[in-house]
């Protein structure tokens, strides 16, 4: 189905026009009633406002929205990459770049009818896609603003930008709704995932979580004037002086993914938050480690990089 501009719409306008992407909406509202959206299943009644290891309750509390430039470049395009930064998290990462939002909750609730309106302002602006980051917390409030959005005429592809600790069921409800899923592959040790992030079973959950994302959009599908349209795009970030945890990330990839998978391998980690007193995190990667990492991702045969 195309548009004026003879550009195909969303899978998800097809979602709603049969009525099951209410129906989605309705099932996902009634889960927070003993929350399970995401693995921590806190169990919390988030419609009576309790909160769980997520901070969030009835609503999604946003910290801001905008054109975002500095995006994977397959993102961005001419209109740049429209982000909407939820806050709040199901991950406590110690290194995280974005404590203030994550683990402070700086940010404003937002009503379906505002979230929906931060959507079509995007569309306005004339962004590439809609950036959903750090979404797994606030499913059911976004899908229950897109219906809004949709009515008012939203139909932007959809990115799930994600820390990728999100549940299968979830993720299964999703399946139609989200053009380009972006997941972080954080650590595969659950050494790691517990010292790190607070999460032990980080490892299985991402493992579960990406195999079900690639699932439903395979590998990622770049336009003609470079623009990614559908697919899955892998982000890790190189921590310092954890070789062998990059490596086991690679090779899931490789391996159990796909050799065509388009990642992101990230080279800006600098200490902040809590990890300035926690070695190793506690000083900035050096380039030697990262141009390393990539040598290794080019061996096991990946070669599609972001920049």
């Amino acid at each position: 189905m195309k548009n004026s501009s003879d550009r195909e719409y969303p899978s998800y306008i097809d979602l709603y026009k049969s009525g099951a992407l209410k129906n989605t909406v309705d099932e996902l509202i009634k889960k927070l009633s003993a929350c399970d959206i995401c693995p921590r299943r806190c169990g919390v009644n988030r419609l009576s406002e309790e909160r769980g290891v997520c901070q969030t309750g009835r609503l999604a509390v946003v910290s801001g929205y905008h054109a975002h430039f500095g995006e994977e470049s397959v993102l961005v395009g001419k209109g740049g990459s429209g982000t909407i930064f939820f806050a709040g998290c199901n991950l406590k990462c110690l290194f995280c770049q974005n404590y203030d939002i994550s683990h402070y909750m700086n940010g404003k609730e937002m009503t379906p009818e505002e979230l929906a309106r931060c959507m079509l302002e995007i569309q306005e602006m004339g962004c590439s896609n809609l950036n959903l980051v750090t979404p797994t917390h606030v499913v059911p409030q976004i899908l229950e603003a897109l219906l809004i959005a949709v009515e008012s005429g939203f139909t932007l592809p959809i990115v799930y930008n994600t820390g990728g600790y999100d549940s299968v069921y979830t993720l299964k409800l999703l399946d139609g709704i989200v053009d380009i899923y972006m997941p972080d592959i954080k650590y595969l040790y659950r050494n790691l995932s517990k010292e790190f992030s607070d999460a032990e079973d980080y490892p299985e959950i991402v493992r579960k979580a990406v195999k079900e994302m690639h699932r439903q959009v395979g590998d990622l599908v770049v336009s003609p004037d470079g623009l990614a349209v559908r697919g899955l795009l892998v982000r890790h970030l190189v921590l310092p002086e954890l070789k062998e945890n990059t490596e086991e990330v690679i090779k899931f990839v490789a391996e159990e993914i796909s050799k065509d998978t388009y990642i992101n391998i990230m080279s800006q980690y600098h200490p902040c938050y809590r990890a300035t007193g926690h070695p190793p995190l506690n000083r900035p990667l050096r380039m030697d480690e990262w141009i390393e990492v990539k040598v290794m991702a080019r061996s096991r045969g990946l070669t599609r990089f972001d920049r």
